[in-house]
């Protein structure tokens, strides 16, 4: 929103949300049928492709944004080194209203402008005459327009909307007040109308220059430099008649200069050509010296769905909390031949990069998913991938390596150990979180209480759980008996006088893991604290139970770069496996944290918050 709104800032459709698309409903169904009673000779292609066009650009601007996301988080051709947050991510989520406006203008003047029904594929002359009203009017109208809108009055109440956002992605390029851009689709216009009333127009002369908009829009805000030095030095004219990323960032740093829409030409002949876009050019193209990387976090996929919630995915999905839904069951198609996509060419890859106490902190996502790691068959390429990930941290000398979710697990590599055994020579430290997960599933029960419910798949966690619990004199209930029996050996033996086993189900506090079942959650007495120790949250069964997150903590003000949710926790939360990795560079310590080996919870707990770091336990009461 713009510092002081100013008239017919918002859109007219704004209050509607995702169902503003019905408002081109009763459009294409007059499309359809006009098309259908129509003769072959009589029939409109350009009414007809208006909706297919609409979700084509829907598509090409999605793709600008996954590939843009991905390039940042990877390549060091990033031009503003600056953080990105959730305020910038929510001020974007309506993109597509400018898709949705061209469309019914598309469809209204279809209807009532001579010359655009039923025209050709290709014209020539149209596409000439809108070539050369693109260079002269609607770049020069824009130019000027541009300059009035950083007025004072015209800044505060339109276009300081779009200058919030200091880092662009792609579709910040369309992100304006309604009022702002209506003037641009009069401006865009001139070539449209000016082709349909000297009979001149064509089907590709109208649906390419909309085309051409999004690509130079989208490109230009791309914040890495993308547009090679070779072709001006083969054209050198075209420094003046094409733009680069680099070129208007400028405009979005120091606001005052490079004014041009797509073609720098007026900034030159006017004097606000801002003198340092040349070398910026050329240092963004030639990219930041190999920036170090202090910590990786490796994780992985999910649920079928989850690839949309990436931060390489559906950028507003991603901004918030992973919930299945029917706008991601309606993808399935799509999602299950990503499946087969990243099974078979799916290699690791940075899905995010963020920044804290001057390290540096990556996170790589293992393609593939959660059902994969149960798969005997899947395990052997697996572990190929997470020690490929490991040894490639090490090379570009990273300290710390934590294994998030399914990536640790006694099964699939002991722990991490395995990659310790094999290669025994590595500087880089793993870790798995266990310490930091189990000093925040303790910190999470209530004081006073006497005993606690053990229940679900027993792991390392669960074991130093039980461990600490006991030596904190606290009963550990439990109603497994091939489970409890295996406890039972490992703990020591002043400790095996608070293992109980029972099948009362009567502890009102449930340490619960992997594997917990329905069944069980319904033996609960009501009001029973549900505390996960699992990798993933338990399924919600229960209405009168209180059900708190998975081991997780919240960020400090100061970890930058973050506006993607991590899986199902809520924003500037991450998980317990991810917090341990950064405090464990942070406190710089020389051990790993794997296999059998685990850090102090006191320990570790401290490290957390004298870093900033607080405990999320929030609980979900249905």
């Amino acid at each position: 929103m713009a510092s002081q709104p100013g008239p017919l800032t918002d859109w007219p459709w704004h209050r509607l949300g995702n169902f503003k698309y019905a408002l081109l409903a009763p459009w294409f169904a007059h499309s359809m049928h006009k098309f259908a009673i129509s003769k072959t000779e009589e029939r409109d292609l350009l009414n007809l492709l208006i909706l297919p066009v609409l979700l084509l650009r829907l598509l090409y601007g999605q793709l600008w944004i996954s590939i843009s996301r991905f390039q940042t988080a990877r390549s060091k051709r990033r031009i503003v080194n600056r953080s990105l947050d959730f305020d910038q991510v929510d001020r974007e989520r309506n993109w597509d209203d400018q898709i949705i406006l061209t469309a019914l203008l598309f469809y209204g003047a279809n209807s009532v402008i001579p010359g655009t029904q039923r025209l050709p594929w290709w014209n020539t002359k149209g596409i000439v005459l809108a070539t050369l009203l693109h260079i002269g009017p609607v770049e020069f109208l824009y130019y000027w327009f541009h300059r009035a809108l950083h007025h004072h009055f015209l800044y505060s109440r339109y276009h300081s909307h779009h200058h919030a956002s200091i880092v662009t992605e792609p579709i910040t390029s369309v992100i304006h007040p309604f009022a702002e851009e209506f003037v641009y689709f009069l401006l865009f216009a001139i070539p449209l109308l000016s082709m349909a009333f000297c009979g001149v127009g064509s089907i590709v002369g109208l649906v390419g220059y909309l085309i051409y908009i999004d690509f130079m829009n989208y490109m230009g805000h791309c914040n890495f430099e993308m547009v090679p030095s070779w072709l001006f030095r083969i054209l050198p004219p075209l420094k003046y008649f094409m733009y680069t990323p680099s070129f208007h960032s400028i405009h979005h740093t120091k606001f005052q200069a490079n004014y041009s829409l797509f073609m720098p030409l007026y900034d030159y002949i006017y004097n606000t050509y801002d003198k340092t876009s040349d070398s910026l050019y050329e240092r963004s193209l030639k990219g930041k010296d190999e920036e170090k990387t202090d910590v990786v976090h490796l994780t992985h996929l999910t649920s079928i769905q989850s690839i949309f919630h990436l931060r390489l995915g559906f950028a507003s999905v991603a901004s918030r909390p992973y919930i299945p839904g029917l706008h991601l069951w309606i993808l399935s198609p799509l999602s299950y031949l990503l499946v087969v996509f990243t099974w078979i060419f799916g290699t690791t890859f940075t899905l995010e990069r963020n920044t804290f106490n001057n390290r540096s902190m990556e996170t790589w996502v293992i393609p593939r998913y959660s059902f994969q790691y149960m798969a005997k068959l899947e395990k052997g390429t697996i572990n190929r991938l997470i020690e490929k990930a490991i040894l490639n941290a090490e090379k570009m000398g990273a300290k710390v390596l934590s294994l998030g979710l399914f990536n640790q697990g006694e099964e699939l590599n002991r722990y991490g150990e395995t990659y310790i055994s094999k290669n025994p020579s590595m500087k880089i430290k793993i870790v798995d979180g266990t310490g930091l997960a189990a000093a925040l599933v303790l910190n999470s029960i209530p004081d006073g209480t006497e005993r606690v419910l053990l229940i679900g798949k027993l792991n390392k966690l669960a074991y130093y759980l039980s461990l600490v619990i006991c030596q904190r004199k606290i009963q550990v209930e439990m109603v497994q008996k091939d489970l409890y029996e295996f406890l039972k050996l490992q703990l020591p033996q002043e400790m095996k006088d608070f293992i109980l086993l029972s099948d009362c189900y009567m502890s009102k506090v449930w340490l619960v893991g992997e594997e917990l079942r329905y069944s069980d959650q319904m033996k609960a007495a009501k009001g029973v604290l549900f505390i996960p120790y699992s990798q993933c949250p338990p399924k919600i069964v229960r209405k009168d139970c209180i059900y708190y997150s998975t081991p997780a903590m919240v960020v400090p003000k100061a970890f930058e770069n973050l506006h993607c949710c991590e899986n199902w926790l809520p924003r500037r939360v991450i998980s317990a496996s991810r917090a341990a990795g950064i405090i464990h560079a942070l406190e710089e310590w020389d051990t790993h944290e794997c296999g059998e080996m685990v850090t102090s919870t006191d320990k570790v707990w401290h490290a957390a918050l004298k870093h900033g770091f607080t405990p999320y336990n929030s609980s979900s009461e249905i």
